[in-house]
């Protein structure tokens, strides 16, 4: 029996052709535009030619025919990848836009933006399964722990465009954190050097420790609300990018670790319901909001993440606001 799939928001503005090799990657051109012909496939009950363009709501017809194109689960290569249709799935519903350029997640903590050795879902991977007939390559990276706003190319010209934004620093990034410390001023500029989870005052390799010579680190902050001289909630917009920058500067610098950070935190000792809210695995780290220019259209775009699940009890209890 043929299937009736409903379009989500996040293909709306697809063609069918791309929408169909999307979900069934080894269907052959020629038999898609068969089926179309012999009034197999539809959409919204009318017969298709294959280069309609999809809205949000339309009902496709699929004919069953086509299981057997459909995704499989990836087994495991010599790279270490292993991710199911499952995983795919879920990252599917983390895309917040999605066009012929580029397509935006919200990330999850704990998934690997790269992959790598000992890695076995990462997002670069899982996204060119998603997207088999888009050339995948990664513009910006987040930290494995960090959730968030994560802009994915899906063609040569569009990632050396946002390549480029990223490189030049016409791209702005914002974070929202949790820091276990109370934040002082409310707002100010961090500025030093940074080599091997170390901050520096100056450039210099002497006597450093590392061998190497610090790169800049510059993190702009503000401090949003405050919860009983225990807690900051605050706003990060970084002007560099180094590995660790925003939780190497939470806890070196304003002294105040981000809530859940293994690496870097000291963890205060707080009482009651607060200690209970804080003591998690879970990095407070959200890259919130990423405001980029268009690789075709040129028009400024602003993503903006929702609050992940373990983050959002959180924060509604203690009356937080986003900015």
């Amino acid at each position: 029996m043929a299937e009736l799939v409903q379009v989500s928001k996040v293909e709306d503005g697809t063609r069918l052709l791309r929408w169909f090799l999307r979900r069934y990657p080894s269907m052959p051109q020629r038999d898609f535009y068969k089926l179309c012909r012999g009034g197999q496939i539809r959409v919204n009950s009318s017969r298709a030619k294959g280069q309609e363009i999809l809205r949000a709501g339309d009902v496709v017809r699929v004919p069953p025919t086509l299981n057997s194109y459909a995704i499989v689960p990836v087994k495991k290569t010599e790279s270490g990848t292993n991710f199911s249709l499952a995983d795919l799935e879920a990252l599917r519903q983390c895309i917040i836009h999605n066009d012929e350029d580029i397509v935006v997640f919200n990330k999850p903590a704990g998934l690997a933006v790269q992959g790598g050795t000992g890695i076995r879902k990462s997002v670069d991977k899982m996204a060119a399964a998603l997207f088999p007939y888009d050339k995948i390559s990664l513009v910006h990276r987040l930290d494995r722990e960090t959730s968030g706003v994560l802009v994915v190319a899906k063609n040569q010209k569009a990632a050396q465009i946002l390549s480029n934004e990223f490189q030049s620093k016409t791209a702005h990034k914002e974070y929202l954190a949790l820091l276990n410390g109370d934040v002082k001023p409310d707002h100010g500029v961090i500025d030093n050097y940074m080599v091997k989870g170390q901050v520096f005052d100056t450039d210099t390799r002497v006597n450093n420790g590392t061998g190497q010579r610090p790169q800049r680190a510059i993190t702009e902050y503000q401090v949003l609300s405050r919860a009983g001289g225990h807690l900051s909630w605050v706003l990060f917009s970084p002007k560099t990018g180094r590995t660790h920058q925003l939780r190497i500067h939470s806890a070196l610098c304003l002294k105040a670790p981000i809530v859940g950070d293994a690496l870097y935190g000291s963890r205060k000792k707080l009482d009651g319901v607060l200690r209970s809210m804080v003591e998690t695995n879970n990095l407070f780290l959200l890259a919130y909001k990423l405001t980029f220019q268009h690789p075709s259209s040129g028009k400024m775009l602003t993503m903006r993440a929702s609050i992940p699940d373990f983050m959002l009890p959180v924060i509604k209890f203690l009356e937080f606001q986003l900015p």
